[in-house]
């Protein structure tokens, strides 16, 4: 998230509108108010169930008119209902190539299966997790010293 607000930074029409987290506790959110960013909470605990969270939180997203919305650590999976209301205009980041290992752990996958080349993948959000349209993808050489935190 932070890389992609120094980034933006310096496009032009390019303004990031606010930084959102499902955790009070998620360290960006300090990180983007000392920037001057517009926060907010909005607590997956203190709702009954993820059509309400994804409801509140698109009501949430609403109130600062975003072109895109960009998923970066957002580590929860969205409902089709959110999917469909902000078509298109979701965009998630995930640490593989795609669409090799979707979902959680795609480094252990990607060691565990001994591939050569590893990487991430920028793609629109669909409701299918991590199946998306890709829009870009970064290769990197797996070592064979590689862990996974070297890896990631």
């Amino acid at each position: 998230m932070q890389a992609i607000v120094q980034a933006a930074q310096g496009l032009p029409n390019t303004e990031v509108c606010a930084v959102i987290a499902n955790r009070p506790d998620a360290a960006g959110l300090d990180w983007a108010d000392k920037q001057g960013l517009a926060t907010r909470v909005v607590s997956h605990a203190q709702h009954d169930s993820r059509e309400h969270f994804d409801t509140v939180l698109g009501d949430a997203i609403d109130t600062f008119a975003p072109d895109y919305i960009l998923l970066a650590g957002f580590m929860r999976v969205l409902t089709a209902g959110f999917v469909h209301r902000f078509a298109n205009r979701v965009i998630n980041i995930h640490p593989s190539l795609l669409p090799a290992f979707p979902g959680l752990h795609p480094h252990r996958k990607a060691l565990e299966m001994g591939v050569q080349w590893h990487g991430c993948t920028i793609h629109f959000v669909t409701p299918e997790v991590d199946h998306g349209p890709i829009i870009a993808q970064g290769i990197v050489p797996v070592q064979v010293s590689d862990t996974e935190a070297t890896l990631a």
